[in-house]
């Protein structure tokens, strides 16, 4: 079991499109509670993945890969519905990997940037791409977007 530390943003505009090619990412939630049971397709693989609940921008995780047809099985009869469906665009910056999270279907026109850290303390810099931080607002979840997607949201809710 690892310790994700986590930061996640709003994207203003398109420059970082340019910085990498995207990969389209599937994944559906097998349950959501005291900890997250989570099933995803990238590509020709697929994983499971448990996530303990957020303390601030910490939180356990364990990721496992499994054979693609179990995955498909796993997203189409047993994860709620709708699916989360996004493109992930993956882009090294002065050391950290930022992920661009560029979400379809009942989420689409809702872009995500996140960046993995090795200590709550570290501070990357950030892209100019980069705009409101929103690690502690858990609508920005995916397993949040699942039940209540962004195309639903309120203007007023949006920062």
């Amino acid at each position: 079991m690892t310790t994700e530390i986590e930061r996640k943003f709003l994207v203003n505009g398109d420059r970082w499109r340019s910085l990498a090619e995207g990969k389209l990412y599937r994944q559906g939630y097998l349950a959501r509670g005291k900890a997250t049971v989570r099933v995803r397709i990238v590509g020709d693989r697929g994983y499971l993945t448990i996530k303990g609940k957020n303390d601030g921008i910490r939180r356990l995780e364990c990721e496992y890969e499994i054979p693609i047809e179990e995955a498909q099985l796993l997203l189409d009869h047993l994860c709620d519905g709708p699916l989360i469906e996004k493109y992930r665009y993956q882009i090294p910056i002065d050391g950290y990997l930022w992920e661009v999270d560029e979400f379809l279907g009942a989420n689409a026109g809702l872009i995500l940037a996140e960046v993995e850290l090795a200590d709550e303390t570290d501070q990357p810099t950030k892209p100019d791409w980069i705009a409101v931080e929103v690690s502690d607002d858990p609508r920005y979840y995916n397993a949040n977007l699942v039940q209540h997607p962004w195309s639903q949201w309120s203007h007023e809710s949006h920062p």
